[in-house]
């Protein structure tokens, strides 16, 4: 798919940055985009080395390369071969073509439809002007995925999640074996009609917080504040439109590979970090206020710092504990259904 040309190199720094997405006023973007430039170009020397003759391997080096960042020249690939959906794309080379000449489900078609012109309005190739526009590939993947597992077909949010697959890899068929591996591995039934994989993650945050954040957890049983009044987009949308652009790419580098503790790594992290801060708030508009906050600032506008800070910051995170606690929540939220 060609890339969509936004002019020159100082217009483009100056309008957008390199993934479409326009400068927020007040942003010093030269300063910005030069000294990220530097650390990534740095990281791209060490990724090129790594990759040089054989495939990607599993391995503790990988893993602490992907935690330090891949560079966006490598990102499609990596995540593609680490996540499974290389593997599966090759296995089934037509499968996507086939499911885009499946017969029209009427529904399915008016759902996205209804969302498509409201992904990424911030993003210059998210609009029909601009050419060539993401807004057809979007449509093509989110309806070759519900044709491809009728069970979700599509619900809000998957739009963000392919879209952000789209700005990586630039690739329809490769955005959508990317949502099938996320759907299945990391994030399953987030987008089922129950939606109880969301659910439970949330309540399994609630378990955390209790654990490593105690005074928070207080705080929010004393008001009466459900975590899925202020966690639920963090969880459905990976944190898309909640943190910056870059900060959201370095955690999905680790959602990939490592998987869906992260999430658990990143929101601990948010909550730990501003206790202090959420501790203020006296009554439930306040808390809500500043879970909306904690999102924004220096702290995750540094996307260097944030990471190293998800894996120190919440102390240990052993996959059993949170595979424990998902059968304790979810057995909670049976009982209540």
């Amino acid at each position: 798919m060609d890339v969509p040309d936004f002019g020159s190199d100082e217009e483009r720094v100056a309008r957008v940055d390199e993934y479409g997405f326009e400068r927020p006023a007040g942003i010093d973007a030269e300063e910005l985009v030069s000294d990220y430039q530097a650390v990534l170009s740095r990281r791209a020397i060490k990724w090129r080395k790594l990759l040089q003759g054989s495939r990607l391997q599993r391995s503790l080096k990988v893993k602490r390369y992907i935690r330090k960042g891949i560079p966006n020249e490598y990102r499609s690939l990596i995540w593609m071969t680490v996540s499974g959906a290389q593997g599966q794309m090759e296995n089934n080379p037509t499968y996507y073509k086939k499911l885009l000449e499946m017969e029209e489900d009427t529904k399915l078609v008016e759902s996205i439809r209804t969302d498509i012109n409201r992904t990424f309005p911030d993003n210059v190739q998210f609009r029909r002007t601009t050419n060539p526009s993401f807004l057809q590939p979007l449509f093509n993947v989110l309806v070759a995925y519900g044709n491809h597992n009728k069970t979700i077909g599509y619900c809000q949010g998957m739009n963000f999640v392919a879209g952000y697959l789209l700005i990586v890899t630039k690739d329809e068929e490769k955005s959508f074996w990317l949502l099938d591996s996320l759907i299945k591995k990391i994030v399953p039934d987030f987008y089922s009609p129950t939606m109880i994989g969301l659910k439970t993650d949330q309540e399994v945050l609630g378990h955390l917080v209790r654990l490593k954040v105690p005074a928070v957890a207080e705080l929010m049983e004393r008001h009466n504040v459900m975590w899925t009044l202020v966690v639920s987009r963090w969880f459905i949308c990976l944190f898309i439109d909640i943190l910056p652009v870059e900060t959201v790419l370095r955690i999905w580098d680790c959602l990939f590979y490592e998987g869906s503790k992260i999430t658990f790594r990143v929101a601990l992290t948010l909550i730990k970090y501003h206790q202090a801060s959420i501790l203020e708030a006296n009554n439930f508009p306040a808390i809500c206020e500043k879970f909306k906050q904690i999102t924004r600032g220096p702290l995750v506008q540094d996307c260097h710092g944030f990471m190293k800070k998800i894996f120190t910051e919440p102390g240990r995170l052993p996959l059993t504990v949170i595979t424990k606690l998902r059968e304790i929540s979810g057995a909670q939220l049976d009982d209540q259904s």
